[in-house]
């Protein structure tokens, strides 16, 4: 179970997150919205959970079968539509030239699977509580 706690002070936007592990992470909205830009907005902290967790899988994967994968690079777009209500991710995913077509097919279909993209591509239940 992944577990964080947040908390917001004074300083508008700026929000402090803490991992139970003790890792402390700045939220914060761009000066447009009335922040201060101090760090990831909150769709760009999602953004950055696909884009970090399909770049370990990635890794994790590529280890195990002994693949060069040095200089994958990824860039993860995320846009929402008020409107219609909806929201588009777009993943561009970029490997080494030198791996063979075999290899390539394969790796896009581990990124398809990295623990993120699976929770993003499921049905979710967020429950709420007041403490």
């Amino acid at each position: 179970m992944a577990k964080v706690s947040a908390s917001i002070g004074k300083e508008l936007y700026r929000i402090e997150i803490k991992s139970a592990s003790g890792n402390v992470l700045i939220a914060d909205e761009p000066v447009e919205s009335g922040g201060k830009d101090l760090g990831l907005n909150p769709k760009e902290l999602l953004a950055a959970a696909l884009s970090a967790c399909t770049c370990a899988t990635l890794r994790m994967y590529a280890d195990r079968k002994q693949w060069d994968v040095s200089g994958v690079s990824l860039e993860v777009e995320l846009e929402r539509d008020e409107a219609a209500n909806t929201t588009r991710i777009t993943r561009k995913l970029q490997l080494p030239d030198h791996l063979p077509e075999e290899q390539r097919n394969r790796l896009l279909q581990v990124a398809n699977s990295c623990p993120v993209h699976k929770i993003l591509s499921n049905p979710i239940t967020i429950e709420t509580a007041l403490v």
